[in-house]
């Protein structure tokens, strides 16, 4: 998988992309991650890509021109199959969408910044616009790093264990249930005996039991 992020903050993302899981993708050759600057596709001396809105509204807001430029740039060397916008009023982000996205072969995002884009690029230019909450950021680059983890983990191979992928809360509308590890008593504190007992479809159906309750308990939405 490629993906390629375009950004105005670029060190907003660097770090992330090169380290844990993400990083030893690349390095497994599963994963391509690039980032652009939009500052080097604008044609502003300065090297400005925000202007105030029309209208006269509060805030700046993202020109057209370099976004077009850059999108047309590295179409012009593959066909991707997403060109996502990172927004607050996106299709939320879940499990869901990070597995079918993880099954795609080219990726692109642009970080929403400022107050936001100029609306053409969203009309003419995205393919998909993805939220990772109802809340406002500085920008997109953390939800375009959120976005990126959540796909990368899922490529065959990129983690060491891929059953602790398909055990991961989520996966099946479920929250994942307790884990524990050694001691198996600490300060009085035990963990439970059927974990401890090695008769491993009672483990699974005490484990399914606590994700049931824990999904109950805390994300009662989520078994609607």
């Amino acid at each position: 998988m490629r993906i390629d992020i375009l950004t105005v903050l670029p060190e907003m993302i660097e770090g992330m992309i090169h380290c844990s899981i993400v990083q030893r993708a690349q390095d497994k050759g599963l994963a391509e991650i690039y980032l652009h600057n939009l500052r080097d596709y604008t044609t502003n001396k300065w090297r400005r890509v925000d202007d105030y809105p029309f209208g006269g509204e509060a805030g700046m807001v993202i020109q057209i021109e370099p976004v077009d430029r850059a999108i047309t740039a590295l179409k012009e060397e593959r066909t991707y199959d997403e060109i996502i916008y990172t927004s607050p009023d996106g299709e939320m982000f879940n499990q869901q969408m990070a597995n079918s996205t993880s099954l795609l072969n080219n990726l692109m995002i642009l970080c929403g910044h400022y107050k936001g884009v100029d609306y053409r690029i969203r009309e003419h230019l995205i393919t998909k616009e993805i939220s990772v909450g109802d809340y406002v950021l500085t920008g997109g680059e953390l939800a375009a790093a959120i976005i990126t983890d959540a796909v990368v983990r899922l490529l065959p191979g990129a983690i060491g264990d891929e059953q602790s992928a398909l055990s991961d809360s989520f996966q099946d509308g479920l929250l994942a249930p307790p884990v524990y590890t050694r001691p198996a008593e600490y300060k009085g504190w035990k963990v439970p005996e059927i974990l401890l007992s090695g008769h491993q479809r009672h483990i699974e159906e005490w484990r399914l039991q606590q994700a049931h309750e824990r999904t109950g308990r805390l994300r009662p939405d989520l078994l609607l």
